[in-house]
């Protein structure tokens, strides 16, 4: 009955406006679904890459529009993957790895369609980033009851002894989860006590799945956009009021985290796994083709080799990857892709710091996003977050929103 009910409109209200309201919820439902679907990547091509590539061209065809706001996200990531094509020159047996740099300007698409859609329609902020929570609620759940066993076949959510979720590595599981842990943090600093009430289980889920994660870049990143988080929130707050608030709930917050860490470790099994991570530098680092001697040799090559020297050939030369996204771009991407990435992530990043304190409607989602995007900058260099894709997720975002403030400038115009 309810679809019969949309055959005619209400009284008194056009048939246009209904039919708008109906391709409005179609698009927030259309996107919500894909940003949920990014948390489930077990096997690849996983459904969000087949799910997207058909969003981008269904949007693509209703009119799907790059501003020049947005182009210059676009022609930074075109010359990223042209450089990943200059590198790919350099191989006398291509094999698979054309479908690697397919992969790498699909992600790109994906950043740059985010973009556009955000700055048309600054609603959709909240779908992305209730769909980001539901989808890493459910994976840090799938990864916490795996890694304890708690059903037949849990295990399957595990690997290496360590929390995975619906994901193929718990390395990228754990950063996957750290946006909605900060949009969850916020909220619990920020928001009435009914809506905090409501987000702190859920942050306990997802801070659960990171930490059974045992990825330390997982962990440092987020200890680091936690502690930037609350010192932003306190720097942006208007009253005395407000800031004690937030001093006094991080201050909960960090002895909640604390006391779950503490019931934790009483685990033996979760107290020497938690020891053998929680080192700096582990064995694999500092051997002598370790992760820190291929970063100089990985750089060395790359004075000597403009052109790259292949996508994927670092890994198969050395035996590990490079584990460093500025070599990674270097050797896979050539020089003009390491070159077009760096202008990128310094534009982001000043673009984003510039507007980050001005009061707008999206200014939460701004905050948290821009975060952790400069905590992911950071990760990178011990990891290679390349083909992450919610990276480029984060990198759309940011840039829709430097859009929506460089339209909300051009209305007001001239002051």
């Amino acid at each position: 009955m309810s679809l019969l009910a949309y055959d005619r409109p209400p009284p008194g209200l056009p048939r246009a406006a209904v039919d708008a309201k109906l391709v409005s919820l179609m698009k927030l439902a259309a996107i919500g679904l894909g940003v949920f679907l990014s948390g489930f990547v077990i096997r690849e091509p996983a459904p969000y890459e087949l799910y997207m590539v058909g969003l981008i061209a269904v949007w693509a065809l209703a009119g799907l529009r790059i501003s020049r706001r947005v182009a210059p996200l676009l022609a930074l990531l075109i010359a990223f993957n042209i450089g990943g094509l200059i590198s790919l020159s350099q191989l006398a047996d291509l094999g698979t790895i054309p479908l690697y740099i397919a992969v790498s300007l699909f992600l790109a698409l994906t950043s740059v369609f985010f973009a556009a859609i955000v700055e048309a329609e600054a609603e959709l902020l909240s779908v992305v980033f209730r769909a980001w929570v539901a989808a890493a609620a459910i994976t840090a759940l799938f990864g916490i009851l795996g890694y304890f066993n708690a059903f037949p076949g849990a295990a399957m959510f595990t690997k290496f002894g360590r929390a995975a979720g619906v994901f193929e590595d718990p390395n990228v599981f754990g950063p996957f989860l750290t946006l909605p842990a900060i949009y969850l943090l916020y909220l619990i600093l920020t928001a009435r006590p009914g809506i905090a009430f409501l987000a702190a289980p859920l942050l306990l889920i997802v801070t659960g799945g990171i930490f059974f994660s045992f990825s330390r870049g997982a962990w440092g990143l987020l200890v680091l956009t936690s502690s930037l988080l609350v010192l932003v929130v306190f720097l942006n707050a208007g009253t005395a009021t407000a800031r004690l608030r937030i001093a006094v709930t991080a201050l909960l917050a960090v002895a909640g985290i604390a006391l779950a860490l503490i019931l934790a470790l009483q685990i033996p099994a979760v107290s020497e796994l938690f020891t053998q991570r929680a080192q700096l530098v582990q064995d694999y680092d500092s051997a002598r083709l370790g992760r820190f001697a291929r970063f100089g040799i990985g750089f060395g090559w790359a004075t000597e080799h403009p052109l790259g020297i292949g996508p994927l050939q670092f890994g198969q030369i050395l035996g590990e990857d490079t584990h460093n996204i500025w070599l990674k771009t270097l050797l896979d991407y050539s020089w003009l892709g390491f070159a077009a990435y760096l202008t990128l992530i310094l534009w982001s990043l000043a673009a984003g710091f510039r507007i980050l304190f001005r009061r707008r409607p999206w200014q939460p989602y701004l905050i948290c996003v821009y975060i952790v995007f400069v905590g992911h900058v950071a990760l990178g260099t011990v990891i290679d977050t390349d083909h992450w894709r919610h990276f480029y997720l984060l990198l759309g975002l940011l840039w829709g929103m430097i859009a929506l403030e460089q339209r909300w400038m051009a209305k007001r115009g001239p002051q």
